[in-house]
């Protein structure tokens, strides 16, 4: 019987309207325990690109400990989450060197493609929030609100 994880991360970076989907659809069957609170779902106006975030907590520790939406311009919260993205896929493909639990899921970021404010801001504030709450250290900027 595989040990039952006490959190469920997922991100996914989805381009709706302008590619497929090639990757299968994950589900572990641990929806049971999930509070709507628990899941982000962002979909950029500016774009068709969309971000869910499963992960208790997130949702509250944006809201009452992340900077404010326009504190960061997008240039440079696109700069930041290519480094991030970079570190966590990484980590993805080395699941001997890094616990597979933290990162189970390949995040499919292009660099050349604009995602949106919106987006590039919940997704810089995940990277936050998990390094924080996980003791990690994604690149060798010190994760700070």
């Amino acid at each position: 019987m595989k040990k039952l994880i006490p959190f469920i991360i997922v991100l996914i970076l989805i381009a709706s309207c302008k590619s497929y989907n090639s990757t299968p659809t994950i589900n572990n069957g641990n929806d049971i325990g999930l509070v709507e609170s628990d899941t982000v779902e962002i979909s950029s106006d500016e774009s068709d690109y969309r971000i869910i975030i499963i992960e208790p907590g997130f949702n509250a520790w944006l809201a009452s400990s992340a900077r404010p939406e326009g504190y960061h311009s997008q240039q440079w919260l696109e700069n930041r989450n290519a480094i991030l993205v970079q570190a966590w896929n990484q980590r993805n493909s080395q699941p001997f060197n890094y616990d597979p639990n933290l990162y189970e899921v390949r995040i499919d970021y292009d660099t050349r493609t604009d995602y949106g404010y919106e987006v590039n801001y919940k997704l810089y504030n995940y990277f936050l929030y998990f390094q924080i709450k996980y003791k990690q250290r994604l690149s060798s900027f010190t994760p700070r609100i």
